[in-house]
């Protein structure tokens, strides 16, 4: 998304874990709620939430950047809800961040899981609504940042959209591996921003899992 930053690529173990009570799944938490029951296919589901998100830049990262205080990731709490039918499985989460952005999301997503033979395909569509304090401070520009061909930048709140499909095949009951390829479509809040250069942003993750 910043202008001139070369995209990343990186690699290393995931680990996840579920049980009755809670979920974990890389730098994720979930703290499970009880759930309403609304019949044999269908169910509320609650849970409390955190999770470490990287967003951010060091002034070092591209030409664009040079002269920016450094942007930092942080610590993210929160809550969602979500409704599970034979339709579509739908989730909505606020989350806000600890320190920092101090900012805040909401994600409202839907996806439904197919399987034919070894695969199992889980397509999705969601939509996060960032509110003015995350896209300022990683968007916007200050005062004694800016330059002449950097102009202050005041970020406003948005939503950014993402599409996107994760493909398992399943190897026997322990292995398999998985692709997931995702799209988010920045609202016009961040594409404006000087030190932005493009308003879509991809994501591909491949992997192996093992299931003890």
């Amino acid at each position: 998304m910043y202008a001139g930053k070369k995209r990343d690529t990186v690699g290393g173990p995931l680990i996840s874990y579920e049980n009755r009570w809670v979920r974990v799944l890389g730098p994720g938490l979930e703290v499970k709620l009880p759930s309403i029951e609304l019949g044999p296919r269908s169910s509320f589901n609650f849970g409390l939430v955190a999770n470490y998100d990287q967003t951010g830049y060091e002034a070092d990262d591209s030409p664009t950047l040079a002269g920016m205080a450094k942007r930092k990731g942080g610590v993210w709490l929160g809550a969602n809800a979500g409704w599970r039918t034979d339709l579509v499985d739908l989730k909505v989460t606020w989350t806000g961040a600890s320190g920092n952005s101090k900012g805040q999301k909401i994600r409202l997503g839907a996806e439904k899981s197919f399987s034919t033979g070894s695969f199992v395909f889980v397509p999705r569509l969601s939509v996060t609504w960032l509110d003015k304090k995350y896209v300022d401070y990683y968007y916007g520009v200050r005062a004694e940042e800016a330059t002449v061909t950097r102009p202050t930048y005041l970020g406003q709140a948005t939503v950014a959209t993402e599409i996107g499909l994760r493909s398992t095949y399943l190897i026997n009951p322990h292995h398999s591996v998985f692709m997931d390829v995702s799209m988010t479509a920045m609202g016009k809040e961040i594409k404006n921003s000087p030190l932005v250069d493009r308003s879509n942003q991809t994501q591909v993750l491949v992997g192996y899992s093992y299931r003890f």
